[in-house]
């Protein structure tokens, strides 16, 4: 323990175990996050006269009051003034080509790409599209955004242009920021094209900035006010901004209508984020931290912030996992001295097909710790990942929050015994629990996941939307945020998740949650990958349907329905036997490996698919279509 962050932190405060410092940072928040603040040593330009103010009603609390600081200085300068050669970032494309920057230039690169928004009109509040892949000069664009006081927007690097326009349009940007394109699967998918299309669009739209990456001799349309990325020029003096100014808007997309805009900004963000790599993941200057995540999800922002914050090295990486070969991902650790690797269930499921010899033909000596998000696991891969990747000697912390948390509600921590596939407990500082219908405390149950009390990182609302955001989050339960999760608590205190509430099955009155099902399912020999939806029954009122993509080696056949429905009987009880299990080449899924079980849903069902902006392969649509 007193080799941990957390640990020596609760050895100064004299807390004896984490229990009690999570009962003690929710009890008396204001101690907790002031604390924090000193014990990650973030220095504000102004010091706030206050922690919290919930004056206005939880829902719009506000942190660090009167407070002034900005992101950038806590995650670039800061570093750059004390240890400029301390390497910020090392990268590597799918090609093989490296790329590393030191803290030094980290920020002589944030300074150019600030200088030149300010020379094309960007002031505080303006809003920049970064549609990048993960490149240094993301982050350094990223910074550059945060030290003007301008809002930056990040977009998924596989999105097509119209919701690339959404998002621009409704925040009315004035800037984006993309590259010519990156490699994928050995092919270049080109980004300006997309990005072109989308800016002819965006009327407030004034400039597109250009990182070369895959074409450097591309010429750029300067009529069209395209330029490419600034050379390094003149320092730029980052701009100290209120704690609540906003930092960037993250869209979230929905089963209809216009995506959620959550709304982030800089005091809360920086402090929640800073003190979860610290505190969750052990995260400090001497490590090297790689979430295999996109600028567009909530983890990119999540990885940059809470690596850098903490003055560690990121770790970034083009490509896919198993490219040119299945042993990419452990190569990539292996050479850069990876500590602390985040992945997705969906992606460990996927890379145990290709068997044991990937994984032990490299040395992951260098892992420390093992991070998950996403999406609940399964007790095989996680037992895989954990004794397999991680020697049977890191500790998984499997985290759960979202985008409109912009942090995590649940986290195990690196000082406490973790049990397979769990999430461990609340995080510090958050005052979640779990709710039956009635909205009363439940253990030993699947019920909603809530939290009670506000924290740093919860968005401050949706985008010019507040009705929207109360209606969504704050209307079910008086002064308590709804989460849309299904958890349980059991009777030693450990907490799990069990998919989204608003995926429910209900089979004859009886609620299940998809991932039970699925989860059952890929415990199968013959099964890859799952996914479990409720479809409209005249008999159960939803009948039960799986969708499954298979192991190698094993074909579609009747007999192989017949087993794989019985085997989700056996484990769930004879009542939510599917009454469909489909065979499939692929499932619709989110580049961090979510599957998008509406889509599903929507296919069998014949409903509108909805915005599926956020879906990595389109095919996979038509793949579900063709299952038999």
């Amino acid at each position: 323990m007193a080799a941990t962050r957390v640990g020596r932190f609760m050895s100064d405060h004299g807390v004896e175990d984490i229990t009690q410092l999570r009962e003690r940072s929710v009890a008396d928040p204001e101690w907790f996050w002031d604390a924090a603040v000193k014990a990650l040593g973030i220095r504000f330009d102004e010091p706030y006269s206050q922690v919290l103010d919930a004056s206005k009603g939880i829902a719009w609390a506000t942190w660090f009051t009167d407070g002034r600081i900005n992101l950038a200085s806590a995650c670039v300068d800061a570093h750059a003034e004390s240890n400029p050669e301390h390497r910020a970032i090392v990268w590597e494309g799918e090609d093989g080509e490296v790329r590393m920057w030191t803290y030094g230039e980290l920020r002589r690169q944030s300074d150019a790409i600030a200088n030149l928004l300010v020379e094309r009109g960007v002031g505080p509040g303006d809003g920049v599209g970064l549609f990048l892949p993960m490149v240094p000069e993301t982050v350094a664009a990223l910074m550059g955004v945060a030290k003007v006081g301008a809002v930056f927007l990040p977009l998924f690097s596989g999105y097509a242009s119209s919701a690339i326009v959404s998002r621009l349009a409704d925040a009315e940007a004035k800037v984006m920021i993309t590259a010519d394109g990156f490699y994928r699967r050995g092919k270049p998918v080109n980004m300006l094209a997309t990005a072109r299309e989308a800016a002819a669009a965006v009327d407030t739209l004034t400039t597109t900035v250009v990182v070369h990456r895959i074409g450097h001799e591309t010429i750029l349309d300067e009529s069209a006010g395209e330029v490419a990325w600034p050379e390094v020029g003149a320092r730029f003096e980052t701009r100290s901004v209120d704690s609540e100014h906003t930092l960037f808007i993250a869209y979230t997309s929905g089963t209809t209508g216009k995506p959620k805009g959550s709304v982030h900004v800089h005091g809360g963000f920086l402090v929640k984020i800073a003190e979860e790599a610290a505190f969750q993941c052990d995260v400090g200057p001497g490590d090297t931290l790689f979430w295999l995540t996109d600028i567009g999800w909530i983890m990119g922002p999540w990885q940059f912030v809470g690596g850098l914050a903490n003055g560690a090295t990121l770790a970034l990486f083009e490509g896919a996992p198993d490219y040119p070969a299945p042993d990419r991902l452990w190569q990539f650790v292996e050479r850069h001295r990876v500590t602390v690797l985040g992945v997705s269930p969906t992606l460990i499921r996927a890379l145990m097909v290709h068997g044991d010899e990937p994984v032990d033909s490299h040395d992951l000596s260098s892992l420390r710790v093992l991070g998950s998000t996403g999406e609940p696991w399964n007790e095989a891969p996680w037992l895989w990942f954990f004794e397999k990747v991680g020697g049977g000697r890191c500790p998984v912390i499997n985290i759960s929050g979202g985008t409109e948390v912009g942090a995590c509600f649940l986290s195990p921590h690196p000082v406490e015994e973790i049990t397979p596939m769990s999430l461990g407990g609340a995080s510090l500082g958050m005052a979640v629990d779990v709710f039956d219908d009635d909205g009363k405390p439940l253990r030993g149950e699947v019920g909603e996941l809530v939290c009670t009390a506000p924290w740093p990182g919860m968005t401050r609302g949706l985008y010019r939307d507040p009705e929207r955001y109360i209606e969504t989050y704050w209307s079910r339960w008086p002064d308590v945020w709804a989460h849309g999760d299904w958890a349980s608590i059991d009777d030693q205190g450990r907490w799990f998740l069990h998919g989204r509430s608003d995926d429910t099955i209900k089979v004859a009155g009886k609620r299940l949650g998809p991932a039970e099902a699925e989860s059952a399912l890929v415990g199968h020999r013959a099964v890859t990958e799952a996914a479990a939806v409720g479809v409209p029954d005249d008999l159960k009122g939803e009948a039960l349907w799986t969708f499954v993509v298979l192991s190698p080696g094993f074909e579609p056949s009747e007999e192989l329905r017949a087993e794989l429905a019985n085997h989700v009987a056996g484990e769930l009880g004879k009542s939510f036997k599917p009454s469909a299990v489909k065979f499939t080449a692929a499932l619709p899924k989110t580049r961090n490996g979510k599957v998008l079980r509406r889509a599903v849903r929507a296919v069998v069902t014949g409903d509108d698919l909805g915005d599926l902006s956020s879906l990595e392969d389109p095919g996979t649509i038509e793949a579900v279509r063709a299952a038999n």
